[in-house]
């Protein structure tokens, strides 16, 4: 059976974890998106852990992990995962990479800064991770894919032609250093030396584990608002963040994919630039960002404060819709214990007129939160493992968001670790 585990809202929902928890029931765990521009932030037996490129199964000896063709894949970053872990450790992971994942570049990377720079205030607040320049370049079909490393002489005839594009952009436009195709050539033949012992044809491999009954389980990245056609255009990522394109990341027939669990916060947060309606500020803001998360609400990649808000129905019910969800995972519920009052956004007022389906940005842009105010628990959860053992009101909380978004919320995270989670 294949399960995906996606997001609902704008990435950060505790996909990590629940991926990490599926994973012990699962065979193969794959990424079929994104790149190391977002991670998860993990806490089991082996300790605290943020991962960037490795699924967040590799802490469990009886799984394969997967990287899908839809990967931005920096092999160095991945490198230094692996070793990171085994050091402290962690069983060395069997992994497999495939053959037609492409490389993320270190120009994509420089590529990815100077545009930035060069937007200045009006930059799309990226990770400078090189993921935008990357797909750019993988649909424009100058991308260099994994099985291209072991035809040396027709790659070296690609990288001078790259270079010479490239080299016309950073000459003119960004006025940087120019590239040299042998140092390119270099790198990548650094690269295949790294990834050669893991490279695999993954949707065959993947074809012939469904059909020994294998448990396969996706891992998407970031979440549906993020999705560069279904979320806020253009404050979104450059890979598709829906489960939808899970088939597509990873090689699978689409009618394979009969789970579908979208993680969503109990309170909403968010990385980077970009409209977000019940967003909250100051001595407010900064409170929940404090309890927050694990640590507080941080960037797993970025280090960066998250922009916090209170739980917003309609983005929510959006994101849920978006990716065809059968089950809602809801996290981190034990941070919202110290408040009297729980606002929720339950509804958008744009120029006057009250909605809750989700607009695009444009109108986006204009939407005035709609508050409706739930009491709080005052208590702490963690530790309960039973839905009943829930304070009345935290429970009633739950089935409001429930009833408003109208999907199954089947598990409910109550802390940061393995076993944290209350199921109904």
């Amino acid at each position: 059976m294949v399960k995906a585990v996606v997001g609902a809202n704008w990435g950060d929902e505790g996909k990590g974890k629940i991926t990490d928890m599926l994973a012990k029931e699962s065979d193969i765990i794959v990424r079929f998106q994104g790149g190391a521009n977002a991670g998860h932030t993990i806490v089991n037996n082996y300790g605290k852990f943020a991962l960037h490129t490795l699924p967040s199964g590799v802490f469990y000896d009886h799984t394969t992990s997967v990287i899908g063709n839809g990967v931005a894949l920096n092999i160095p970053i991945l490198f230094h995962e692996i070793q990171g872990i085994v050091e402290r450790g962690v069983p060395a992971p069997k992994i497999k990479v495939s053959d037609r994942a492409q490389m993320v570049m270190s120009y994509h990377v420089k590529f990815d800064e100077y545009e930035e720079e060069r937007l200045g205030g009006k930059s799309f607040g990226s990770t400078k991770s090189g993921i935008a320049p990357f797909y750019s370049d993988k649909y424009a079909k100058i991308g260099f894919q994994v099985s291209e490393l072991f035809e040396e002489s027709s790659l070296r005839e690609k990288v001078s032609r790259v270079c010479e594009m490239k080299n016309v952009t950073l000459e003119h436009l960004y006025h940087k250093p120019l590239l040299k195709p042998e140092e390119v050539f270099q790198e990548l033949m650094e690269y295949k030396s790294m990834v050669e012992p893991y490279v695999c044809d993954v949707s065959l491999y993947l074809w012939n584990a469904m059909k020994e009954g294998k448990e396969i389980l996706l891992e998407g990245q970031l979440g549906s608002l993020k999705d560069p056609d279904h979320g806020i255009y253009p404050m979104v990522t450059s890979s598709s963040t829906l489960a939808a394109y899970g088939a597509i990341g990873a090689g699978l027939p689409p009618y394979e994919i009969k789970k579908i669990i979208t993680v969503c916060k109990a309170y909403s947060s968010a990385v980077g630039a970009g409209a977000f309606v019940s967003e909250i500020f100051g001595e407010e803001a900064d409170e929940l960002r404090r309890r927050g998360g694990d640590g507080g609400e941080y960037g797993a990649t970025t280090g960066r404060p998250r922009r916090m808000g209170w739980f917003d129905v309609v983005a929510s019910k959006y994101g849920c819709r978006m990716q065809g969800t059968t089950d809602v995972a809801f996290t981190v519920l034990d941070v919202l214990g110290y408040l009297e009052e729980i606002p929720v956004c339950v509804a958008y007022d744009i120029d006057g007129s009250i909605t809750t389906d989700f607009p695009t940005t444009c109108m986006l842009e204009k939407a005035k939160p709609v508050i409706e105010v739930l009491p709080g628990w005052k208590a702490d959860i963690r530790g309960i493992k039973t839905y009943e053992e829930l304070p009345e009101n935290c429970r009633k909380y739950i089935e409001f968001v429930e009833e408003k978004i109208g999907f199954p919320i089947t598990m409910i995270s109550n802390g940061p670790g393995r076993d944290d989670i209350i199921y109904r």
